[in-house]
């Protein structure tokens, strides 16, 4: 799939990554701008099973993904073409080690104009898509899971925490977390 979104690319331009979740906090890969960014038609929603990064394949965790249906606001990253042949690799080892993601190129509404930004999504057909998840499963796993980069729970209070500081507020994340809480 990576020689696919490569091949999409093109390589004659500078490469946009859409971020919504912890690439907003933790890109881990050098940019030269980055700009607010709204995209119409996904929306960010903790419904991806995770059994590496946020929980084990025994105590299973949670992480975000674009799925169909609504807007989400977050941040869309320039990487200078220059850069794309380190950064991307990198970024593809991260957000794809089981393959679980659908990335996408997806438009991206700017203060300075539209961007055509790679994005990772999660098809409701996935076998990671949690479906619907009832309270006390989210208490639990923000009570029980953690993985190589930490606990959902810590993982969806430092989104929540950027959004935050960016403007957006994801309401819906929120009453997620106050669950955690109570």
């Amino acid at each position: 799939m990576l020689e696919t979104v490569i091949r999409e690319w093109g390589g004659h331009t500078d490469l946009w990554i859409f971020a919504y979740a912890s690439l907003i906090w933790r890109p881990e890969f050098e940019f030269s701008e980055e700009r607010f960014a709204t995209i119409h038609g996904y929306h960010r929603a903790l419904k991806m099973w995770s059994n590496l990064n946020r929980g084990t394949p025994e105590c299973p965790g949670l992480v975000f993904g674009l799925l169909h249906g609504g807007s989400c606001k977050g941040v869309a990253f320039r990487i200078p073409r220059a850069g794309v042949a380190a950064a991307l690799p990198a970024l593809w080892e991260r957000e794809m080690p089981n393959g679980v993601y659908d990335p996408k190129w997806l438009r991206c509404q700017t203060a300075l104009g539209d961007v055509r930004a790679l994005a990772f999504t999660l098809s409701k057909r996935s076998p990671s898509h949690t479906g619907v998840l009832h309270e006390d499963t989210y208490r639990q796993i923000f009570s029980d899971s953690c993985g190589r980069y930490g606990t959902t729970r810590d993982y969806a209070q430092l989104t929540y925490d950027k959004l935050r500081t960016l403007g957006i507020h994801d309401h819906a994340l929120g009453k997620l977390l106050q669950l955690a809480c109570s």
